[in-house]
Order: C-alpha cells, then structure tokens, then sequence
C-alpha cells in the first residue's frame, strides 16, 4: 500500500490533507475534531494582538460555486488565545495563523505563540477584505521580507507564508518570501456579491473574498507558477472538495494541501474520503509514496516514468 506520509521542511505529517484557517478552527475544540476526523494537521482561526468583533452580519453568502465571506478577522486576541490553547494536546500538528498591520505586530504574536508550546505559524498575508492587514500588508514586498525575516531571528518557529492572489507579480512576492520554509497557495479572490430584490450586496462589508471550487484553477496556476519558478515547498489551498482536486495540486508541485470551504458541503469525514482516494490513486497508478508524485508536470518532470 502507498505511503500517504509528507513532510515539510522538519514538520512530518501522516497524511497530506490539512484543516484550512477560518473553517471550524474557531475552538481548540474544533481543532481536536478535525484532527481526530482524519485531518493530518490543522491550521487556527487568524489570530491578532487584540480582541476584534469582525463585521456585522451578512458575512457568508452561499452561491453556486462556493462562498463569499467577509467575516473581518474576528478572533478573540492573542492573549484569550494563550489562555486556550496553553494546555492544548496537539500542537505539534496545529499551525498557528497570525495577522497584523506591522511587523512588530507579527514579531510579538509569534513570541507569544512560541512561548506556550507551538512551533510553527502560518502568516495571513492575504486576507482580502480588511483595510491595514491581509492583502494590504503582503502586497508590501519590503514589509513581508522584514516580517519573514525578524521571526526568523528573533523565534525558532517554522514559518508558513500564506501569499495573496490578488497580485500581478505573485513571483516577486514568492520571492520576497523566501526565507518562510513554505509557501500556501492561495487564500480567497477579492469578490463582491448583489441580491436583485433588495438591490443591496449579500455582504454587509460590500467587498469579501470568495472560496469554493470556482477558484481551483487560479489556485493551481499559483502553485504551478511559483513551484516552477523556485521549486520551494507548497501547501496548495483553493477549490479542493475531492481526492482528484488534491492530486491535481500535487501533479503541479503541492506537497499537501488545506480543505477549507468543502467541508461545509462534506463535514468532517471528508479528510478520511480524500486520504483514501489518494492512497487508491497512488497504488492503481504505480506509486510507492507521496512524493513520488510532487512535482512530475512541472518542467522537465512532465516527462517522467514511473
């Protein structure tokens, strides 16, 4: 039987399938059934250094190819967030995920997040909807460098860069990234959504980001362009809702991927479902393990035996 281990960087993981931040991650609770449900990991809610309320409702709307959602970062703050997850049992397969609108903002959230125990953040560099954090921030080359680089100094934590699509040089930005130990791709297209009755927007921010199987294809030229560009490790995120979807981000360089957005439509057992088709795709199609498959369309891998 195939092997559906991966790893990235030192961070080994049993299966490839990960929780995506912002989708039942807003309790420790949560977090523990998802990983319980077969997830291989699980990344939090976006949190921040203080307490934030996020919009007013409307702040998903459900329509025929996923989601909008502008929730506005609503977390409970970093310190609420310590007092929760201090004795938390698995935070060797928890990521963190922290925003902020300075870099002293990211250098603090991460201390705090090292300090209890956690050993790897992802950085929301591309929340689209929310002025002073997210995009704003990582569209700043300059700044998601210095980021990047005083965590790296000043923690050992590894560092997961959560880049924002909604760029016209995703490569400079990849590039200015470097010094993260992985990239994720992608986070949500800026969107915006209109009742006809009403004459109003579904969205009570007006401006969200939209998720769902609509945006796989920007999701996988963004893992296929930087893969190619710097052949640096890749969660690829956006669009996956079947064991097919994750392959085709592994063919293009992925070496795990997030569910977001599908698990409102399958619940938990989706993780198990998706392990299970990757593990019966490797072993019709002639793979020992995972890796094997990392990577074979991109370059002069298109074309590779096995």
């Amino acid at each position: 039987m195939a092997s559906i281990s991966t790893k990235i960087g030192s961070f080994s993981l049993e299966n490839p399938v990960i929780l995506a931040s912002g989708i039942l991650d807003e309790t420790s609770g949560s977090i523990l059934r998802s990983l319980k449900s077969g997830a291989g990991a699980a990344v939090t809610k976006s949190i921040g250094t203080e307490e934030r309320k996020g919009y007013q409702t409307p702040v998903i709307s459900e329509i025929g190819t996923g989601l909008l959602n502008a929730v506005g970062l609503s977390n409970p703050g970093i310190d609420n967030f310590v007092e929760e997850y201090r004795n938390f049992p698995e935070k060797k397969k928890t990521i963190v995920s922290i925003f902020g609108g300075k870099v002293e903002e990211f250098v603090s959230l991460a201390k705090k997040v090292e300090g209890i125990g956690f050993d790897k953040v992802e950085l929301n560099l591309s929340c689209p909807h929310v002025k002073g954090v997210g995009s704003e921030v990582g569209q700043d080359l300059g700044m998601v460098e210095e980021i990047i680089s005083e965590i790296r100094s000043k923690t050992n934590l590894q560092i997961w860069a959560k880049l924002t699509p909604n760029v016209t040089d995703l490569i400079s930005l990849a590039k200015a990234s470097e010094k993260a130990d992985a990239y994720v791709l992608i986070n949500t297209l800026r969107a915006t959504g209109v009742e006809i009755y009403s004459r109003k927007f579904v969205l009570s921010n007006i401006v969200g980001g939209y998720s769902g199987p609509g945006v796989k294809p920007v999701a996988l030229r963004a893992v296929y362009d930087v893969y190619k560009e710097t052949g640096k490790e890749i969660i690829g995120v956006g669009g996956i809702t079947t064991w097919q979807d994750a392959i085709e981000f592994f063919l293009l360089g992925a070496k795990a991927i997030q569910v977001g957005t599908a698990i409102l439509y399958e619940d938990y057992p989706i993780f198990n479902k998706i392990n299970s088709g990757i593990r019966d795709y490797l072993d019709k199609e002639g793979f020992s393990k995972l890796d094997d498959l990392v990577g074979v369309m991109v370059g002069d891998a298109t074309f590779k035996n096995h």
